[in-house]
């Protein structure tokens, strides 16, 4: 028994203020992540297992570019002001060729950004980049 005079123990915890934490806590999650998902939509093109047709044959164009970042269309050495005449040149006989970029695994970045805003610029709309599978 208590004495009188003594107050009364407390027997409740009160959690508001931890309350006030965990939702100042959850408001600042839901803003970091909302504001990290940021980017541009890209349509991905689907992969069909079709052959294909056998009645038209496609002239792809091949674009290489060396770690030293050289450039050849098919087996021709040029610059990126003459890949962009040939290009047009191409696209102006048949507007749907296929051009296919390949990179060394040590081509810098700028040089096959570089091919690729031609490539889209002139408005090719079948562009592949060649890879190796993951041995």
């Amino acid at each position: 028994m208590q004495a009188p005079g003594e107050d009364k123990p407390y027997d409740d915890i009160n959690i508001t203020p931890m309350l006030d934490l965990a939702y100042v806590l959850l408001v600042i999650f839901i803003l970091m992540c909302t504001a990290t998902v940021q980017g541009s939509r890209v349509n991905i093109p689907k992969a069909s297992n079709a052959p294909p047709p056998k009645d038209k044959k496609l002239k792809t164009q091949s674009i290489l570019i060396s770690d030293e970042g050289k450039i050849k269309l098919g087996k021709d050495d040029v610059s990126l002001k003459d890949l962009e005449q040939r290009l047009t040149q191409v696209k102006a006989q048949d507007p749907t060729t296929p051009v296919v970029i390949r990179g060394d695994s040590k081509t810098h970045y700028q040089a096959v950004m570089e091919v690729v805003d031609i490539v889209s610029r002139l408005g090719f709309t079948q562009v592949g980049m060649a890879t190796k599978p993951r041995s």
